[in-house]
């Protein structure tokens, strides 16, 4: 289905540096980048265009503009979203998000990947030792840095500061300026290594579910797209909250497959069970 074609890698920030080796071996795909559509339209980190959509909502729009500017058929692209870990709720988290959109066979197949290493942070600062302190904590100079007066004023914004040097003059630019300054950490991932990582494992779970057909009509993309909870707990034999099967679902011909007792067990621990353990 892939062989031969050309694939655009939507990007600005060099994500096509792990995306497309990895998809080009897979694959055979021969990977391009173009900069016919600025992506950063649809939303910046630092905050100065916010994303107007969810992180998925917003990844589909990059993946049909970009092949609208290019008259391609084949797109990949990725979204990244900072935060609060959803389960892990102090601990910050970064998600990746990426989407293969082929036009021409009517297809769309999305992987989702998380991750507690991420450098993700922010603080005013208000001398060179609280910054310096804090360029430190965010991993600097490996990963880049942004200045700007406060968090919410975009007036002034210097991205991409990958040395101390740099960072210190810009620092006291900023100070003598507006008499305040915000240093975040610079989340593109040509500027963070750490977050560039998490798209190339996330690059990898993408060509594993492309790897996994429908076992009816051969469709890649036949990945695991919900779950079941209610396993039974051992003690009353109650369901419980934990997971009882896994469902994939084929985007072409709709053919369902259930799998239970995903985790290998068939009943679950009465200390998870609400009713025992309430």
């Amino acid at each position: 289905m892939f062989q031969g074609r050309k694939l655009l890698v939507a990007t600005k920030h060099k994500k096509e540096e792990v995306i497309a080796p990895i998809l080009e071996k897979e694959f055979g795909v021969q990977c391009y980048t173009s900069n016919s559509f600025d992506t950063d339209l649809l939303g910046t980190f630092s905050g100065e265009v916010p994303r107007k959509e969810d992180a998925l909502t917003t990844l589909r729009t990059k993946c049909f503009l970009s092949l609208d500017s290019t008259n391609c058929d084949l797109v990949v692209a990725s979204e990244g979203s900072f935060g609060s870990h959803p389960v892990i709720f102090f601990a910050q988290a970064n998600e990746e998000i990426i989407m293969l959109m082929d036009t021409k066979n009517n297809l769309e197949i999305v992987v989702r990947k998380i991750s507690t290493e991420t450098n993700f942070n922010a603080s005013e600062v208000k001398n060179e030792i609280e910054l310096m302190e804090f360029a430190s904590k965010v991993k600097f100079p490996s990963h880049g840095l942004i200045l700007k007066p406060s968090e919410n004023d975009f007036s002034k914004i210097v991205k991409g500061i990958t040395d101390e040097a740099t960072l210190k003059k810009n620092f006291k630019e900023m100070i003598d300026e507006f008499g305040t300054a915000y240093v975040e950490t610079d989340m593109r991932a040509l500027y963070n290594p750490t977050r560039m990582k998490l798209i190339e494992k996330t690059t990898v779970k993408l060509a594993e579910a492309i790897h996994s057909k429908c076992p009816v009509c051969s469709t890649p993309g036949f990945v695991i797209t919900d779950s079941n909870s209610g396993l039974p707990c051992t003690l009353c034999k109650l369901p419980t909250r934990s997971i009882l099967s896994y469902i994939s679902k084929c985007k072409k011909c709709d053919y369902t497959l259930e799998q239970l007792y995903p985790n290998k067990k068939i009943t679950e621990d009465p200390m998870y069970c609400d009713f025992c353990n309430p």
